[in-house]
């Protein structure tokens, strides 16, 4: 049996790094893939949808281009070219992941099934053997995958998810989706822009059920506005047919049947850990099935480190980075940082983007925090009405005593990157104030912040 100092299952954007950080530290290392190099954001996730929302924004505006003085009759989308360039993108990020695990020393990629023997020793199972490995250190960066609610008729017929959307080589003629988060509205418009019929069936009684209601106010005006029916208090109890796809919602009380060519299922997503035998290793999980971690990411055995999405959690690649980081630095540095207190920035690519870091104004008056609110019209932005997109605000949440800023979202084109600077505030404890008066280069979105604080005045 080999032995490993470390054994790493799942090569997502935590493992990588922190497979190719211990090995270059000296450490014998094995990284475990049963699939493919990268994990979900670079196969199936982060990469391709991003990559082909920018070919979808790209056709609305030619569709559009009227509204900025430019005729564009007879545009067509070549949907296989669309395909072709986000595989040649994930391709090219997959084998440089790969290449740079093969390349660096004291590291072995096993390709295969793992599952826990024991807490120290792994089974790996692949297409024509079995192998048994060892490994003092042992962390778990299995991801998720797409989560099927019990819904009548899965079994029967079929379905997409956020993976198999991405497979398709046609645009659907009817896309009915069942869940109305993040990746659902993503998905939504990019397929919309595509040419799509699309329907959303949220059971909420708001799209972004996490977010504030003036985030989904604007978010649902504008789906509307590019066609995108939406159907809230919708829950979908059946789904069936063949060539045409029938979905079965209660709607306020009465049933109501959609008709299309094909069924979205994003309901949200599980943790990839029912193959992996952690019983036999003495890692908990909760009744969810999430590896349970404290601060430090550590499992119930001693010996054992869970990190990314398979932890539950904020469901990010950042956050999956940062979990690298917080593990590698205790490990090999003498570190002693953990998971307490840190931000979680987040982007949702619709158009406009939601950008949203810190505390919302719907956690604020959880907490029973006290708080006071900055809001601006992104029609009373300069940038935004020389471009022609004005849908959105920008809005911060403050304490009005030190006058830090405890949260943001922004709704507007390149919302998560001014969401990013409003974050580095916070980072380095600036206020406000400070922000109010400081020069930013004029006409920048950013410019936008001094008005924005300004509304204290």
């Amino acid at each position: 049996m080999k032995k490993f100092d470390a054994i790493v299952i799942g090569s997502g954007q935590a493992g990588i790094p922190l497979a190719e950080k211990l090995a270059k530290a000296g450490k014998k290392v094995a990284i475990i893939e049963k699939r493919w190099i990268g994990g979900t954001c670079i196969n199936d996730g982060c990469t391709p949808t991003k990559t082909m929302i920018a070919s979808a924004r790209v056709a609305y505006l030619t569709k559009n281009g009227k509204h900025w003085g430019v005729e564009t009759d007879g545009v067509k989308i070549n949907y296989k070219t669309v395909m072709a360039r986000k595989n040649e993108i994930v391709q090219s990020f997959k084998e440089g992941a790969k290449k740079g695990l093969e390349n660096t020393p004291n590291l072995k990629v096993i390709f295969g099934d793992a599952s826990f023997i024991d807490d120290h020793k792994i089974l790996i199972k692949s297409a024509n053997e079995e192998t048994e490995i060892e490994g003092d250190l042992i962390f778990i960066n299995t991801g998720c995958s797409p989560f099927i609610p019990d819904i009548d008729g899965t079994k029967e017929t079929e379905y997409l998810t956020s993976t198999s959307l991405l497979e398709l080589e046609e645009v659907p003629a009817h896309l009915i989706m069942v869940g109305g988060g993040y990746i659902s509205l993503e998905m939504g418009q990019m397929m919309r822009r595509f040419g799509a019929k699309v329907t959303i069936l949220e059971k909420g009684k708001t799209l972004l059920t996490k977010e504030d209601d003036d985030v989904c106010e604007v978010i649902t005006d504008v789906f509307k506005k590019e066609g995108i029916e939406i159907h809230k208090d919708a829950k979908v109890t059946a789904i069936s047919g063949k060539k045409e796809k029938k979905v079965t919602a209660t709607i306020n009380g009465k049933e109501k049947t959609f008709t299309g060519s094909h069924i979205l299922i994003a309901s949200g997503r599980a943790p990839q850990t029912k193959t992996l035998n952690l019983s036999s290793a003495g890692v908990e999980t909760d009744e969810r099935g999430f590896v349970k971690v404290n601060e430090k990411l550590k499992t119930t055995a001693q010996n054992i480190y869970a990190l990314g999405d398979v932890k539950g959690g904020p469901e990010f690649t950042h956050i999956s980075y940062n979990d690298f980081v917080i593990v590698s630095k205790n490990l090999l540095e003498k570190g002693n940082l953990t998971t307490t207190g840190r931000p979680v920035p987040y982007c949702m690519f619709t158009d406009p983007q939601l950008g949203r870091v810190g505390l919302s104004e719907k956690q604020a008056k959880e907490k029973g925090i006290k708080y006071k609110v900055a809001k601006l019209p992104m029609n009373h932005v300069a940038r935004a009405l020389e471009t022609g997109e004005t849908e959105g605000y920008i809005k911060a949440i403050i304490d009005p005593d030190s006058k830090q800023i405890l949260g943001a979202a922004v709704v507007g084109t390149e919302g998560g990157e001014l969401m990013s600077i409003l974050q580095i505030a916070m980072l380095g404890n600036i206020t406000y104030e400070q922000i109010r008066y400081n020069i930013f280069a004029h006409p920048l979105y950013a410019e936008s912040l001094n008005n924005l604080f300004m509304s204290f005045d």
